[in-house]
């Protein structure tokens, strides 16, 4: 029984794995993209961006999965299939969304933290934009992001869970699964022992970076 609970489990974890690595891939870039907007000087494209930021931030991520994958439908569009990779991809667009916004505050906070005179001297060297923000600003901006960084991709690790609510076969619905069939609980607390090795390894790569980026003191 061990042995066939561990197996499922590993099948689930592998779903939630791959929506968190392809939600990261996603989201890191975007999240930029959404962070230079809200600091854009074109005020139009300021506020609708910072509308939208604080409209994703100030709703329930489980809320915003059950637009994306059922709200097409009820408006004509019949944008997701029904399979399970279909049902993996809404997630992922869900997650993507709803953790770019939260990236996006995170990564305007570190570019801003940056001293401008720092950016104003490479202006003085003669330096354009881009080599600014990748030769001076980059690194800088990393160095202060990776703690609240790691706080919000941490808790993406246990966000996955959520995608149960759209039907996806995540660690969660695996454990659950033997408890409905089996009428055993134990299942449902050895997901936590996969949480706690993901987020274990997660907070060992963390620290390793932070003292990695210990130069910039």
């Amino acid at each position: 029984m061990f042995l066939s609970v561990t197996e499922e489990l590993l099948s689930g974890l592998g779903i939630s794995v791959e929506i968190f690595i392809l939600t990261l891939i996603f989201s890191l870039p975007l999240g930029l993209i959404i962070a230079f907007g809200s600091m854009s000087r074109f005020k139009p494209l300021k506020y609708l961006v910072d509308v939208f930021v604080w409209i994703i931030r100030g709703t329930p991520l489980m809320l915003q999965i059950i637009i994306i994958f059922y709200g097409p439908g009820l408006i004509g569009y019949y944008v997701w299939t029904g399979d399970s990779w279909s049902r993996v991809i809404a997630t992922v667009v869900a997650f993507t969304i709803n953790y770019a916004c939260y990236f996006s505050v995170i990564f305007r906070g570190g570019i801003e933290g940056v001293p401008a005179g720092q950016r104003e001297a490479g202006q003085v060297l003669g330096m354009t934009k881009f080599q600014i923000f990748f030769k001076i600003t980059l690194l800088q901006m990393i160095k202060r992001i990776v703690p609240p960084m790691s706080n919000e991709i941490i808790t993406l690790v246990k966000d996955t869970s959520l995608a149960r609510i759209i039907s996806v076969q995540e660690l969660t619905v695996m454990g659950e699964n033997f408890m409905k069939s089996e009428g055993i609980i134990w299942p449902l607390f050895y997901t936590g022992v996969f949480y706690l090795i993901f987020v274990g390894i997660l907070t060992i790569l963390f620290n390793y970076i932070e003292k990695k980026l210990d130069y910039f003191k």
